[in-house]
């Protein structure tokens, strides 16, 4: 299942279950994970993108060592809503995902995000050299958070 739902993808997992999260880049791939409850996002590691064989086994390790219930893709839409080549890179991603590891998968609205993580890592007054290694996974961090808030509230 491939959803922009929140609520979709609440029903689809009435039992809860961790989640990860990714924002794809077109060099890197941020990642996040939150708890089985759905109440806290936390950044993780950033993988060097590849070929999508690649890409899979990484996540894969991921997916087990973390026992991952669902995968939430950020969408890069316009600011306007509509979705451009970037959006329909991640849709197919989402549907190479869903179908390597037959897990539900939500594409859930990545605008702000980066500019979001940034500013929280400004406020925390980290370098711009750190900031820079882990923006993408801070990214992912803000796509799921405002994801589970929206599962767990009930929202959209």
């Amino acid at each position: 299942m491939i959803t922009d739902s929140a609520n979709e993808m609440r029903d689809a997992l009435p039992e809860g279950g961790a989640l990860l999260a990714l924002d794809l880049g077109t060099k890197t791939i941020g990642m996040a994970t939150c708890d089985a409850g759905w109440q806290f996002a936390t950044a993780g590691s950033t993988l060097q993108r590849g070929k999508f064989g690649r890409d899979r086994d990484a996540l894969g390790t991921a997916i087990r060592q973390r026992g991952i219930k669902a995968i939430v893709i950020g969408l890069p839409r316009n600011m306007d809503g509509s979705e451009g080549p970037r959006a329909q890179a991640s849709r197919a991603y989402a549907r190479n995902l869903a179908a390597a590891f037959e897990l539900p998968v939500l594409l859930w609205d990545e605008r702000w995000s980066t500019t979001s993580a940034e500013r929280a890592m400004i406020g925390q007054d980290m370098s711009r050299r750190k900031r820079a290694e882990k923006i993408d996974s801070h990214a992912a961090a803000i796509i799921l958070q405002g994801a589970i808030d929206a599962m767990a509230g009930g929202i959209l």
